[in-house]
């Protein structure tokens, strides 16, 4: 979308970088423009109004000015503040998950709005007590979908063989799941258990995020593992943020 020198739009608060004595460089992830970075001056003085509108995960309403390098934050008022997250310090560590797959993987000043859905549906179900495993699992595979990587689940990527219960790999070189035979021909293709690629099926078409679906730990951190691994090899790195939540969890 064209941006005018004044533009507003709904955006999440990514991440935040401190910026000389007062002012910070914020990334948001727009609904209208994708990912900007823009400088928010003054908000780290006290008697800054846009302070406590500008907190990381917050959905805020956000009036920009046009930069040359960087654009400026003139305004901001919160939408939702998903509280219940940001206090919450497990659920934080899943909202940094969140937040730093689509710093990550989104390219700056590029508007898809799926990315968008994603992350705001991904918080709300945070913000309901939605096991976290689940919400990145289903984040994942909206978010992958909305980019352009969805993954196949359901033909093998090699012969297009139908995926039947049995040995299947996935493979995050090739985007998705391998049969039997194809499998162990890929070096990048690692196996998936029937339980974990029937969850993946599930979620991939379910019509909202699975708040309330029961599913064993173990099969929930097998798949999220998956769509990591496949996340991590389109970015080509690393994830910072499932290591806090390990350290988090054994406090």
């Amino acid at each position: 979308m064209p941006r005018q020198r004044l533009f507003r739009t709904p955006a999440i608060v990514l991440k935040r970088t401190d910026l000389g004595e007062a002012d910070r460089i914020i990334t948001l992830y727009t609904r209208d423009y994708g990912k900007l970075r823009a400088v928010a001056k003054g908000v780290r003085r006290t008697t800054s109004r846009s302070a406590g509108h500008l907190e990381p995960f917050t959905l805020t309403d956000v009036l920009f000015a046009q930069g040359r390098e960087l654009d400026v934050v003139s305004q901001a008022l919160t939408i939702e503040p998903f509280r219940e997250v940001r206090e919450d310090l497990d659920r934080a560590t899943y909202a940094y998950y969140l937040a730093e797959v689509v710093d990550l993987l989104a390219e700056e000043r590029l508007d898809n709005r799926a990315v968008f859905d994603a992350l705001t549906g991904g918080l709300r179900a945070l913000a309901a007590a939605a096991d976290p495993r689940l919400v990145l699992v289903s984040f994942h595979l909206r978010l992958l979908d909305g980019l352009g990587y969805r993954p196949e689940l359901r033909a093998c990527l090699n012969c297009q063989a139908t995926i039947e219960p049995g040995n299947n790999q996935f493979s995050p070189l090739v985007g998705g799941v391998l049969c039997p035979s194809c499998g162990p021909r890929e070096a990048s293709a690692r196996p998936i258990s029937v339980p974990a690629l029937k969850l993946l099926r599930y979620v991939q078409h379910a019509a909202a995020f699975p708040v309330g679906l029961g599913v064993p730990p173990t099969v929930a951190r097998e798949a999220e593992g998956v769509l990591r691994n496949y996340a991590e090899h389109l970015i080509e790195r690393r994830l910072r943020s499932p290591a806090l939540i390990a350290r988090v969890a054994d406090l």
